[in-house]
C-alpha cells in the first residue's frame, strides 16, 4: 500500500476518535468540497504548484496555507487535503 493511501486511511480512521461537534465541522468542510468541485480543483492546482517546487501537499507549509485560507485548525486542514487529493487529484504527492 502506498504511503499516500496509508495517510488517507489514517486520517479518516482518526475521525472515529474525534468528538461529535468536531465531526460535524469536518463533515461540513467535506460537504462544501463535494458541492463545489471547482474549489477542489483550485486546491489541486495549488498542490501541483507546491509539488513543482518540491513541496509535498501534506507538508506543514501546505497545511498552513490551507488552514489560513480556510480558517481551519491543522487537523482539519490535513483531513481536507487528503480528501481533496484522494478524490480529485491522486497524482499529487
Amino acid at each position: 500500500m502506498s504511503s499516500q493511501k496509508m495517510s488517507f486511511i489514517i486520517a479518516f480512521s482518526s475521525l472515529i476518535l474525534l468528538p461529535s461537534n468536531v465531526l460535524k465541522a469536518q463533515s461540513s468542510i467535506l460537504e462544501n468540497i463535494k458541492r463545489n468541485p471547482e474549489e477542489a480543483q483550485s486546491l489541486c492546482s495549488q498542490f501541483r504548484e507546491l509539488n513543482s517546487r518540491g513541496i509535498s501537499a501534506s507538508s506543514t507549509e501546505s497545511l498552513k496555507i490551507i488552514s489560513e485560507k480556510k480558517n481551519l485548525d491543522q487537523t482539519s486542514a490535513e483531513i481536507l487535503s487528503m480528501y481533496v487529493r484522494g478524490l480529485h487529484c491522486p497524482d499529487v504527492v
